[in-house]
């Protein structure tokens, strides 16, 4: 007899659960943003090499959504105005302490915000949830830009540096392949943001990383300030990285480049292809109103309010147990 029907969360870590859902919706309640569900099944995946979907089987393929962004801009160029959602997300072969298949996300979207305002929501929402079990969320909350941030723990330039010296640290602190030529700029930017900077940040207190290198810009817009750098931004909180928020590209055909550049990174890398999902760039060429936007993942913020050391500690059943 299999012991896996029990669930990995034990009862007080459910009871925390559904006390910070009941917080996440009463903190957007309060703000007038108005809570919406779209499919779990959707006719797209995503082009983002970093992110790999689950695809159904079925005469007509789906894939389980890996963010509801998308669907949520189709609302707001619809008129939705201010909107939020919790809900189920999926990214395949992601699977470790701070990662499950399958997880809970909230997102939402807030129109005229600027990237200061939205940064500044993001941590609020993050300070409520966490203020039982964490003194760092009452404290002031820092901002770092990314150049800062790798100029503090690296002394490194990440927007002017040359390759051959960023695959030479890299390959000094351990990442196989930093030589290769397959291995890109941003592949070596990100391996030194997950080893040597975001598990130094937010130690004390929230830590808001912002102004990416505009080659992440993803579907954040360009800073008009410094077009090397993306209105974009993550939190973290004790080393963990929490939120990713943007302010959203509304320039459909740019989307479009966008997606291109990420289909032909796919081709040399030998991944699935995907297509582009029409109803997005048909929707930012009808008019997305200017906004920002933000994707939280919700298990992670509730591992650290348990004080816990893996997001399971916080999930009823797990991938394994599912």
């Amino acid at each position: 007899m299999t012991g896996t029907w029990r669930p990995a969360a034990d009862a007080s870590a459910l009871r925390l659960r559904a006390r910070l859902l009941a917080l996440t919706r009463e903190f957007f309640g309060s703000r007038g943003v108005l809570e919406v569900e779209t499919p779990l099944a959707v006719s797209h995946g995503v082009t983002d090499v970093q992110i790999a979907s689950l695809q159904l089987a079925g005469p007509s393929p789906r894939f389980l959504q890996t963010s509801p962004e998308y669907a949520m801009k189709r609302l707001l160029a619809a008129g939705s105005g201010d909107i939020y959602q919790v809900s189920k997300v999926f990214r395949a072969g992601e699977r470790s302490p701070l990662h499950n298949p399958e997880f809970t996300m909230v997102e939402w979207y807030r129109l005229g915000m600027s990237m200061a305002q939205i940064m500044d929501e993001t941590a609020a929402l993050a300070s409520a949830l966490l203020r039982e079990g964490w003194d760092g969320a009452a404290a002031p909350v820092e901002h770092l830009s990314y150049q800062q941030a790798f100029a503090r723990e690296l002394e490194l330039d990440p927007l002017a540096v040359g390759i051959a010296d960023l695959r030479r640290r890299c390959a000094q602190l351990g990442l196989a392949g930093a030589d290769s030529n397959s291995t890109t700029r941003d592949d070596l930017l990100d391996f030194l943001v997950a080893t040597q900077i975001g598990p130094r940040l937010g130690g004390g207190r929230l830590t808001l990383l912002h102004h990416y290198p505009a080659s992440q810009a993803a579907l954040a817009q360009l800073d008009a300030e410094d077009p090397r750098t993306a209105l974009r931004f993550e939190l973290y909180a004790r080393g963990v990285e929490l939120a990713n928020g943007y302010v959203e590209l509304a320039d459909a055909a740019e989307q479009s480049r966008r997606f291109a550049a990420d289909r032909r990174q796919r081709l040399e890398r030998g991944l699935p292809e995907i297509t582009p999902d029409e109803n997005l760039l048909a929707a930012l060429a009808h008019g997305l109103p200017p906004c920002a936007g933000v994707a939280m993942g919700f298990d992670r913020v509730a591992m650290l309010a348990a004080g816990a050391a893996s997001i399971d500690a916080v999930l009823a059943f797990p991938w394994e147990r599912a």
